[in-house]
């Protein structure tokens, strides 16, 4: 099986790109062009020899297209999604989201792939009307960022519907784990933590969450990729329970054995109508069509997390928060 992987260098993307290589699969990594030649995420990859990197732009049809030569499946993971900085640039998020999603399944077409990978997201749901949140529950765009990714969606099942175009949605809920942005939550209150901060500097505290390590949100793509009865189908990817963000910062420090204080900054807390108050998933559909099992809970994914960051913290400029 020879793969592509949009958003390769990033967060999940690299994860995923690795795991595809151990299962024996010929990798392409596509990556955001830049002068340096920086792969991102997968520059001191293990396995970087073991992968072909392309790089290129997702908003430009004739790179994703070439990338995608010579390729039966595609995982499409390139994104913008940091959820501030679509306040800011709502356009950004159209262009590379949804214009993004657009030249993937076009491509996709024009070559004949044969599977075809979409990345959403739990946000697409807003807050919980019910829980746990099926794929049934009502999408509500409460962020420009959550509204592009709800168009990209149905626009990639509007594909399958008019052209048989082999797609799949892989809905994941909050993931973590090592190279996450340290805009996040969890790297941002470990990093603060470990840079000796006694104040911890975070938005809203009260949301809640439902948690995957990003081992295990990688794992679910490649088994929602051999599943061949979730064509044309949204799969949430969860473990079915949720923490509050203060009960997540107090777990953190606790397992960093930290005395802290919580300071809710104002720069970090969205606008009340657009936050999403209460996610947590229902994974009944992935644990019926797939072989797909969590393997690490929340505490052993948090551990691993913490000693990443521990190795890892010259790469990261704690002290500043970045849209």
């Amino acid at each position: 099986m020879r793969v592509l992987v949009t958003g390769a260098a990033g967060f999940i993307g690299s994860h995923l790109a690795e795991l595809c290589v151990k299962n024996g699969y010929d990798v392409r990594a596509f990556i955001h062009y830049n002068a340096r030649n920086s792969w991102g995420w997968l520059e001191n990859s293990q396995h970087k020899k073991d992968i072909e990197v392309f790089s290129g732009d997702i908003r430009d049809y004739d790179s994703v297209s070439n990338a995608m030569k010579g390729c039966n499946t595609v995982f499409h993971l390139a994104a913008l999604i940091g959820i501030p900085y679509s306040y800011i640039s709502p356009l950004a998020f159209v262009k590379t989201n949804i214009e993004g999603t657009y030249n993937v399944l076009e491509a996709s077409k024009n070559l004949s792939v044969e599977n075809v990978l979409i990345t959403s997201t739990s946000e697409t749901y807003g807050t919980a009307q019910y829980t746990p949140i099926d794929e049934k529950h009502p999408l509500v765009g409460q962020s420009p960022y959550s509204a592009s990714k709800i168009a990209a969606d149905q626009l990639a099942i509007s594909y399958h519907r008019s052209w048989n175009l082999p797609v799949k949605i892989v809905r994941p809920f909050n993931t973590y784990g090592p190279r996450q942005s340290a805009r996040a939550v969890i790297p941002a209150t470990i990093l603060q933590i470990l840079s000796s901060e006694k104040r911890i500097k975070l938005g809203n505290v009260h949301p809640t969450r439902d948690l995957t390590y990003v081992k295990d949100t990688a794992q679910a793509f490649v088994e929602i990729l051999k599943a061949d009865d979730l064509l044309g189908e949204i799969t949430n990817v969860g473990m079915k329970e949720e923490i509050s963000i203060i009960d997540l910062v107090k777990l953190i420090s606790d397992l960093l054995g930290a005395d802290i204080e919580i300071i809710s900054e104002e720069e970090r807390i969205r606008p009340g109508k657009s936050e999403v108050e209460r996610l947590v998933c229902d994974n009944t559909k992935i644990f019926q069509k797939t072989n797909w099992r969590p393997s690490y809970n929340l505490e052993k994914g948090l551990g691993e997390t913490i000693e990443w960051l521990k190795e890892n913290i010259q790469l990261f400029k704690a002290e500043i928060y970045n849209v």
